[in-house]
Order: structure tokens, then sequence, then C-alpha cells
């Protein structure tokens, strides 16, 4: 029998014997002799119990056995050197250009400042920050990193959960008390309602029973920017729908009051997300686990 350290030296006989068309040729690709090639193939063949390769004086051939087992050995040498790799890597400071995309105001707001941070931790890293709206393809764009708010559709990339977010309606204290705190969306066609790009403009969507439905509003102004929208609202202006990391902060201080939560819809999911890859680069993979860290506050919008 072979042992498992022989085996898996077995398994590179094997395999470089099919990728170098040939057992000398093998041999000098292992720096072994040819005697010793013949005598793993062997050994391999005897403990597995079947035939691995039809061999002449001029050619080599897999038979079926030997192409099955060739996909598996593949996978196992690879998975191997992945591991070793990574291992290599923990050892390896970050280095090189790294560039990372993002929604505007997701960005402007939160990877930003994360990304700030991780290059202070990290100087020999370089990163180009794209922020824009239209959902990219990392793959044709040359980037490493997104950050996408909303289901993931491409099965080409590997996406790791930030959190999740929803649309909620608020408002400041002080338009509360001068409109009257609503308790029902409908309740929302008789205030000063914010309108915004973001926020959906005249129409507002709520939830009831499982069901989707739709509440018109109006009021005395409408802005194009949402950060805009967001400083009305803190400034009394009437009520506004913003998406909850628009508005964390002032909500978190008391600035800004959440209303009519029991009809807010579900939440979205905000992942990271990154082409498929063995081996990621390790300020790839470093930058991933940083910003699952750092917007770690994300993951408690469902139970605020």
């Amino acid at each position: 029998m072979i042992c498992d350290m022989d085996k898996l030296r077995a398994m590179q006989t094997f395999v470089a014997i099919v990728d170098q068309g040939s057992l000398s040729a093998a041999a000098r690709v292992l720096d072994s002799s040819l005697p010793a090639v013949v005598r793993t193939l062997a050994a391999l063949e005897t403990s597995l119990d079947v035939r691995l390769l039809n061999r002449t004086t001029r050619r080599i051939a897999l038979t079926e056995e030997g192409r099955t087992y060739l996909e598996t050995c593949r996978q196992i040498l690879g998975e191997l050197q992945e591991a070793e790799a990574r291992l290599a890597a923990r050892h390896e400071a970050p280095s090189g250009t790294l560039v990372v995309t993002a929604p505007v105001l997701f960005g402007q707001l939160h990877v930003a400042p994360a990304l700030y941070r991780f290059l202070r931790a990290y100087p020999a890293v370089k990163c180009r920050l794209l922020l824009n709206d239209r959902v990219v393809n990392l793959w044709e764009e040359g980037i490493d990193v997104g950050i996408r708010i909303s289901p993931l559709d491409d099965s080409t990339l590997v996406a790791q959960s930030l959190g999740a977010i929803r649309r909620v309606v608020v408002a400041s204290p002080a338009c509360l008390a001068e409109q009257g705190e609503v308790t029902h969306p409908r309740e929302l066609a008789g205030r000063n309602c914010i309108r915004s790009h973001g926020g959906g403009f005249g129409q507002w969507r709520f939830w009831e029973g499982g069901r989707e439905f739709v509440v018109p509003v109006d009021g005395n102004l409408e802005v194009s920017h949402g950060l805009t929208a967001v400083e009305a609202c803190l400034d009394g202006m009437g009520y506004g729908c913003f998406l909850s990391y628009q508005v964390a902060a002032p909500m978190a201080d008391g600035r800004l009051v959440r209303v009519l939560k029991d009809y807010e819809g579900p939440a979205r999911p905000v992942n990271i997300v990154y082409p498929h890859a063995r081996l990621l680069p390790s300020r790839t993979r470093v930058f991933v686990e940083w910003m699952k860290r750092e917007l770690r506050a994300l993951r408690d919008v469902s139970t605020q």
C-alpha cells in the first residue's frame, strides 16, 4: 500500500506524466529518474487496483478510469496549493493596487471612511475608489471589489454579507410637533413630505399584511440629491423617506424619529462582492475582512 504522503507524490507523478506526454519527460520535470517514475506509477495503479494509462513504446493514453482519476488529482493538488498559498499570504503585508466600487451615497457615508482607515493600517496598498449608482461589471472594468445593495444575480461573483438595510420614513421632533405623528401610511396624504429621487418622488411604497401598496405624497420641496433631502428633513421641512443607512446617525442621536415601522418593506441585502478566484491577492482578502468588521452595524438594521 502507498501511504498518504507517498500517495500525494504518486498523484503529482501521474499528473506530470499526462501533462508531459511521456514517462521520461515527466522524470525530467520532476527531477527524478525514469525507473523511479515507472515504479511510482505501477505502485499507484496497484494501490487503486485499476490501470490508469495504456502504454506503448511510442505513446501513452488515459484509460476511462485514468481520466476520472486525473480530474480528482488536479482538484486535490490544486486545493493543496491554494491552502499552502493562503498560509504563506498570512505572513505577507498587503500591497499593490486595489480597485473598489460602491453606490455614491453609501460610498460617501460608509465605504470611504472605512477605506481611509484601511489605508492607514496598510500603507503599502494603493486604492482607486469608484463611486457610481450603476451596476458595474467587475470583470470587464477591472474592479477587485464591489459593494452591492441588492440581491446578487451574477453567479460569477462571490458575495459575503455586510448586513441589510430598509427604506424608512422619518421626521424631526419639530416636524412631528407641528404636523402630528402619523400612525398609518395613508395619513401622509395630509402631511408635508420631502420628495427626493431616492425616496420615490411622489409615491412611497409600504407593506401591510404581506402585500405592497403605494401612497401618493406631496409637499412644497422636491430635491434631486439624497443628502440634501436628509438635511431638509433635519431642518423640520417635513417627512422624508430614505434608506436606513442614510439616516442612521441622526436616528441614533434622536435628531430624526423613525415612524411607520410596522409598514416597512423587506430588508435589502448589502453584500461585498468580488470575482471568483482560486487565490485572492492578500490586499483583497484583507480588505474584504476589514469591511465586514467595519460595517457590522448594518447587520442589526432588521431589529432596530
